[in-house]
């Protein structure tokens, strides 16, 4: 007979695990469902950008592909069957996490740079803008979700990808903000100049994240 302290079903002896193991579960659903819109945001948002010229919508879906892998890795971190808290797959994982960081602000900082110094500008799309927009929303929705849940859980590699997550959305706001800058206002350095900013944002968490990395080297355990 169990009490009110003790978990519903009957089969969870240890309240504790069971927590662990739901927790475990929303991660993974979080990480599949970033990874689905992700997959769809890289091909709708190149089509989108070939169909208006916009260099800005091309490169916003092409950073997209990188965010899929980031996401990839913590499904691998976070796998049943797999020792959740084992120090060298941590380290692995936010290594690699640390990579994806990398990737994305060098490609965010040579397609801005690129941009700058060239003058080119981005068309207007205001299908585009629209599903930045959107994609802002579930971005910081997700990102939001993630912290809470990498927070309980206490996993270093799903917080990590829970800052992509978050810059995610802010690169989808800096974009719709320099497309629609540059539509209605004609300003076209608007959408390279936050592009580039995002950029330094991501290669500095790719560097915090490397060093966070290195708390799980074993002469530190």
């Amino acid at each position: 007979m169990h009490t009110q302290d003790e978990p519903y079903d009957r089969h969870m002896t240890d309240p504790i695990a069971s927590r662990t193991e739901q927790l475990h579960r929303r991660g993974l659903r979080l990480e599949y469902g970033t990874i689905a819109w992700n997959v769809g945001e890289a091909f709708l948002t190149i089509a989108l950008g070939v169909t208006a010229m916009s260099l800005a919508l091309i490169g916003f879906g092409s950073v997209s592909i990188i965010e899929v892998f980031a996401s990839g890795v913590v499904v691998w971190h976070m796998l049943p069957g797999h020792e959740h808290n084992n120090p060298a797959r941590t380290r692995r994982a936010l290594q690699l996490t640390s990579g994806a960081f990398g990737a994305l602000g060098i490609a965010l900082i040579m397609f801005a740079a690129r941009d700058l110094i060239t003058g080119r500008e981005a068309s207007a799309s205001i299908w585009g803008i629209v599903y930045l927009l959107i994609t802002a929303i579930v971005m910081f929705g997700l990102a939001a979700a993630k912290r809470a849940t990498a927070q309980e859980l206490n996993s270093a590699p799903l917080r990590s990808e829970a800052n992509m997550t978050f810059l995610d959305g802010i690169l989808s706001t800096a974009t719709l903000i320099g497309l629609a800058l540059n539509a209605f206002a004609g300003l076209w350095w608007a959408d390279p100049l936050a592009a580039f900013l995002v950029g330094l944002a991501a290669a500095n968490e790719a560097r915090e994240t490397w060093q966070e990395s290195t708390e799980y080297e074993p002469h530190n355990l």
